[in-house]
Order: C-alpha cells, then structure tokens, then sequence
C-alpha cells in the first residue's frame, strides 16, 4: 500500500521544525549560556509539545478515519448508516480528533504568538514607548486564545453533539466543518498577527543596514506576512468542501505551524552562525565603520546581539558627529545593556534606527563608567562608555 504523501509531508514538517527549534536553542546557549534564555525560548522549546501533537491527530484523520467525520453526510445516509459499521466507527472517531486538532492547533500557534510578543519584549528592553504596545499585545494574544478555545469547546451543547452521526446535529456541532470556529479563528487570528506584525515597524523604519543583516531582518518581522497567508488558506480550504476540507484543513494548519516556527526560530540562529561565518566572509558582514576601525570590537555587544541604534547625524561643536544607540539581547553580562559610542570613526556594529528631529527611539539610562584597556582615542573628544 503506498505511503500517503500528506503523512511524509506532516512527518517532514515535524522533523524540520524540531531541529530548528533545537539549533536556535543551541545557539542562544552559546552566546548567552543557560542563564541567559528568555522566556521566548522556553516556549518555543514547549512548543514541541503541541507540534508532535498536531502532527500525531492530523496523520490520524487521513490515516485512521479515512478523513471522515460527522460532517458531508445528507441525512438519508445518516439515517441508514449502522452504528456498528465500520463507516460509523470513523466518522465518531474522526469527529472526536477534529475537536482535538482545533485545540491543539489553537494552543500551538497562540504559543508562537507569545514567543514572538516576548521576544519584543526582550528586544526592546528600556526603550520608552514599546512596553505599553507589547503589554496589549500580550493582553491580545490571551483573550483572542480564551475566545478561540470557548467557540471550540462550547459552541455546541451538550458536548457529546459534536460526534453525532444522526439526526443532523448542524453545523455548529460540526467540528471539521463549524463556520463559527472558522471564523472566529481566522478573524483573531489575522488581528493578532497583524497587531504583532506592526509592533517593530517603528524599529526598522529608515533602516541603515548592512545587505545581509537587512535580509536577516526582513525574514525576521516579515514571517508574521505568511503566517497569517497560510491561517487563511487553512480556513478557506476547510469552507471550500465538505467532503475533503478536514483533511485539506489539518495539512494547511501543518503548514501554517511549520511556517510559524520556521520564521520565528531561524532568525535566532543568525548571531551565533554570524559568528561562525565571520573568518570566511568577513567582508559580508561587517558594516563599512567596523572594516575602518578593528578597535571599534572590544566594546561591541555579545555575537548575535539585535541592535536597536540612533542613526541620526547631529551637528554639534562644529562638526557632523554620528551617534549611535545599540540595544541588545543576549549579553553575558545582562540582556537589557545599552553600548554607547561617540563620535569618530568608534562606532557600533550596525545603526539601524534613525533618530534626532525625526522620532527615533530615546532611552533614560543611568550612566556608570568602568576603566579599561583601550587604544587611545583618534581625537580628544572621542569617547567610548559602556552604560546600563
């Protein structure tokens, strides 16, 4: 009997998406240790859970219930089908793993949600202006996930409706078919991801960024773009029809969570493989002040670092002096310090914010200065100081 291609697909999926997962965990404990794990990458490493889940219930609608449910039947055939057919026996059973899906899938890509919102919150640390967002966020992502799990659970009553062969229970006790679960799911869905989606576009407005770091950058905020694609496709393809929306739905909400932590947990790998890669193609990737100045990275944030900098060029003194911020995550030290360089050719890493007259993002910060071993400076009013 040949092997069901969408059960090589699901099982692909999984595979892939736990060796992501891992290699991102992997590389966060090389640049920051164990100690130095958010809790984005505590749930995305739970988010296995559901995931092996998914992937267990989706291979069981096709595998074992034949993609039956209570669903696609007229009521002739409801009436005339045995309760000890084998037809009976997988419809009930499809029916009960449909309600399963729902929830599991519901759980596992409200989870990325929360990763993603508690990666912002790490990212943006100190920053004045983002909390109050990520705190709504947060306060999304939760009430959206109660109202998603409510339709799913008590939208028909009693429970035991929703694997009911005959009479015709309608369509709100049925699971792989229920237009409200549809679209309830994909309306909050699509709101959340677009409300996590706009959180960081004060970040990267006007960026100035290296090319590979750009393309780091876009994978990275643009992710939110196909997931919410792929909700919808999963939606769409369960109203399309009847007979073969269940399974067709439960491959799309694979897809759909296979894009979710793919685009979510790659990004976290590029500071550590960064790193690896800079003996090979330094020039790549490094910015044109780090060539013009080696010094410059005994004040650079830990490999991997997400800098948030003001690009702004303030004329002072005389002179057009460039400042830059960078706000990182991931030091040994602490994931909320602030690098401030001055003036010259000593600059960070990469500037990305734009700053000055045009808005760009300030941060109060207590200032403490530590001596160190340092080349003398280019000028007298050059500077570096390290700040928390």
């Amino acid at each position: 009997m040949a092997t069901d291609p969408f059960i090589i697909e699901a099982f692909s999926y999984l595979a892939i998406c736990v060796v992501v997962v891992l290699f991102r965990t992997f590389c966060r404990v090389k640049q920051t240790g164990w100690v130095g794990l958010g809790p984005d990458d505590y749930l995305m490493l739970a988010c296995l859970v559901p995931l092996l889940t998914e992937t267990i219930l989706a291979y069981n609608v096709g595998a074992q219930f034949r993609g039956l449910s209570n669903s696609n039947m007229a009521d002739d055939e409801r009436a005339a089908l045995s309760p000890d057919s084998d037809e009976w026996r997988w419809r009930v059973g499809g029916s009960k793993v449909q309600i399963a899906g729902w929830a599991i899938y519901t759980t596992l890509i409200w989870m990325i949600k929360a990763s993603m919102c508690a990666f912002y919150m790490r990212l943006t640390a100190g920053l004045t202006g983002y909390r109050i967002r990520i705190y709504i966020g947060f306060g999304g992502i939760i009430a959206s996930y109660i109202a998603c799990m409510c339709s799913i659970l008590f939208s028909c009553q009693p429970f035991e409706k929703l694997w009911q062969i005959y009479p015709n229970p309608g369509n709100v006790c049925l699971p792989a078919a229920n237009k409200v679960n549809i679209y309830i799911s994909m309306t909050l869905n699509f709101v959340t991801d677009l409300y996590l989606f706009m959180i960081p576009i004060p970040m990267l407005w006007a960026a100035q960024l290296p090319k590979v770091k750009r393309i780091g950058l876009i994978v990275l905020f643009s992710g939110g773009i196909l997931i919410m694609v792929f909700g919808i496709l999963r939606c769409t393809s369960i109203l399309k029809s009847e007979a073969t929306g269940p399974k067709e739905g439960a491959a799309w909400g694979m897809r759909e969570s296979f894009v979710a932590i793919i685009t979510t947990s790659l990004p976290m790998t590029w500071g550590w493989v960064r790193q690896m890669l800079r003996p090979i193609l330094g020039s790549l990737l490094s910015s044109n002040k780090d060539r013009a100045t080696k010094t410059s990275r005994r004040t650079h944030p830990e490999p991997g670092s997400i800098m948030l900098g003001d690009t702004s060029d303030t004329s002072w003194r005389g002179g057009q002096r460039n400042r830059s911020a960078a706000v990182y995550s991931g030091s040994r030290a602490s994931r909320n310090d602030v690098f401030v360089h001055t003036g010259g050719t000593a600059s960070s890493e990469e500037n990305i914010l734009p700053g000055g007259k045009r808005g760009g993002i300030t941060k109060q910060v207590e200032l403490t200065v530590s001596t160190a071993e340092v080349p003398a400076p280019a000028s007298s009013d050059v500077s570096r100081t390290s700040c928390r």
